[in-house]
């Protein structure tokens, strides 16, 4: 409410202007702008900033540890101040108001540009309008929709819509974008939102809301293109020198000459390196990657816990630094009396800051993010310019399947749906089963189970987790339990290392939805709980309306903020 207010302001500022002819001919005006092709286009490109598509926080999920910190989500503290709460409200009306100030002015091109046009460019509009209310009623559920340019005497009386009326309104705009935007664009035009694009972002929202038969249909329109493909290498699709990957169905450039680049990168590279390793993956997703047989770590006869990165699904040592490999110029090794290392170019060892031995602050859990970083991140004061992805055609592939299996339709197509991104990890084409752990149940329940730890390993530390485990109710469960870690080095040497324990002291027991439990390695002494995650299911399954939207408006609050 606040940004449409803004933006019923600024519109009364350029008006008032325009009345008394301060502007110059040649500026343009709210009275006259988007009358032509270019005048239209500059505005849609408004819509394209990264600030209006940010992500879900990895650090809202169990795959996080932050040292001992815990935040406004996994410390049950969220509330209508949070920063964050508001940014994304905040934005996102933003958006949606640049969208409707498009869509109600676009008529002035008429004499100008061909229906067709008119339509492509009010379809473009319309996408962003709908993935914007899509982000919006994900996590508040109870939200304002207009369709229109508010003034503030209208902003301060909008009152929330329906969840199920404002759906149909972001489904119809999707439909209308669907219709109407291009397949592709040439090499020449600037990469803009497409008809997979919005396929893709609509099977999204129907599977957060629970209509599978609509995430079917959308995702499988969306794979009937034929022009998305799995990027052919897993680990390669994030790095910076990856651009426009024919994977990526939505998502954004960066670049570091044009200051538009991924911010707070130092925390995830290793101490060794420059970096502070203080956001690391959590012991919780380094345990649910699978074995190369298909079976979780606490089943496969393929596990080893003192050489956890044995045998595993190739996207564990994708995500996550292996021990004892070469990372950004130095071996990685957070054993405790590795106080030395190789460093890799001068052929030396030198001081290990990666072990506690050595470094207080090093990464309390012995992990480190090794997805999407290269070399390219130890350059330009840790700015780097992977592509922003939004949507991805594995997600595609995923949301097709899970949508199928929901609905009981468990034939083949969802098996291959499954197998073509489990196989890409491998390095393989998915009828080669020989090849990789080929997904072969028809069981509703257990393609269920697959394809939720499937997510899991695809997905991490992009955004996708947080959405996942509260849509799946699995929040309560898996943010109501410690973070683990290790302990204090000399405790470590004598209780893990000495006993010949290190790295897990013990496998633990992975359950049906792909938790581990560290409570027996905890209460034997072998571990240290670093942090209690919290999360109140009574309330955290929405996030509150910002507060001061709820005081000078007519909105509801979420139930319990």
């Amino acid at each position: 409410m606040k940004s449409l207010i803004f933006f019923a302001i600024a519109c009364l500022l350029i008006m008032s202007c325009g009345s008394l002819d301060l502007h110059p001919l040649s500026d343009g005006s709210s009275e006259t702008w988007n009358s032509n092709a270019e005048e239209i286009e500059m505005s849609l490109n408004g819509l394209y900033k990264i600030v209006f598509w940010t992500k879900d926080a990895d650090e809202n999920t169990d795959d996080w540890i932050y040292r001992d910190v815990t935040n406004d989500v996994t410390g049950a503290t969220i509330n209508g101040e949070s920063g964050f709460v508001k940014d994304l409200w905040v934005n996102s009306y933003k958006a949606i108001a640049r969208a409707n100030n498009i869509l109600q002015r676009i008529s002035r091109a008429n004499k100008v540009l061909s229906a067709d046009q008119i339509n492509a460019y009010t379809a473009e509009a319309k996408f962003v309008r709908a993935a914007q209310f899509s982000i919006l009623l994900a996590h508040y559920g109870n939200i304002v929709y207009t369709d229109s340019s508010l003034n503030i005497d209208q902003a301060l009386q909008q009152k929330q819509m329906p969840k199920a009326e404002v759906l149909k309104k972001i489904y119809a705009d999707f439909d209308f974008a669907i219709d109407n935007l291009k397949t592709n664009y040439s090499s020449n035009d600037l990469k803009r939102a497409t008809k997979g694009a919005a396929l893709a972002m609509k099977a999204r929202i129907a599977l957060y809301m629970g209509d599978w038969a609509i995430a079917r249909d959308a995702a499988k329109a969306c794979m009937d293109l034929n022009i998305y493909q799995l990027h052919a290498n897993f680990g390669d699709l994030f790095l910076s020198k990856t651009k426009n990957s024919p994977e990526m169905v939505f998502g954004m450039p960066r670049s570091v000459t044009l200051k538009v680049t991924q911010g707070d990168c130092q925390n995830y590279v290793s101490r060794n390196s420059g970096g502070w390793a203080a956001k690391d993956p959590s012991w919780d997703l380094f345990c649910a990657f699978l074995c190369t047989d298909g079976l979780p770590i606490s089943q496969s006869p393929l596990f080893n816990p003192r050489k956890p990165f044995d045998n595993r699904d190739p996207r564990c040592a994708a995500t996550i630094v292996p021990f004892q490999t070469a990372h950004l110029g130095y071996i990685f090794q957070p054993h405790p009396d590795s106080v030395t290392v190789l460093k890799v170019s001068e052929n030396k060892y030198v001081e290990n800051k990666d072990t506690r031995s050595i470094a207080q602050y090093a990464s309390f859990n012995g992990l480190i993010w090794k997805k999407g970083v290269d070399g390219d991140w130890l350059l330009n004061s840790f700015n780097v310019e992977p592509d922003n992805i939004i949507v991805r055609f594995a997600d595609v592939l995923l949301m097709y399947a899970e949508a199928k299996t929901e609905l009981g339709e468990t034939d083949q197509s969802v098996r291959d749906a499954i197998n073509k991104v489990r196989a890409r990890a491998y390095g393989t084409d998915y009828t080669n089963t020989a090849a990789y752990p080929a997904v072969t149940a028809t069981d509703q329940a257990a393609l269920r189970k697959t394809i939720r730890i499937e997510r899991r390993m695809e997905f991490a530390l992009e955004g996708i987790r947080y959405m996942d485990i509260i849509r799946w109710r699995l929040a309560e469960k898996v943010l109501n339990k410690g973070n683990y870690g290790l302990l204090e080095p000399a405790d470590l040497r004598e209780k893990v290392v000495k006993p010949g324990l290190w790295f897990f002291p013990q496998t633990p027991a992975i359950d049906d939805d792909g938790v581990a439990d560290f409570t027996p390695m905890y209460n034997a002494g072998l571990v240290k709980r670093i942090a209690v995650r919290k999360f109140d299911a009574t309330r955290q399954y929405l996030w509150p309306i910002p507060s001061t939207e709820v005081l000078t408006s007519h909105l509801v609050q979420n139930p319990n903020y």
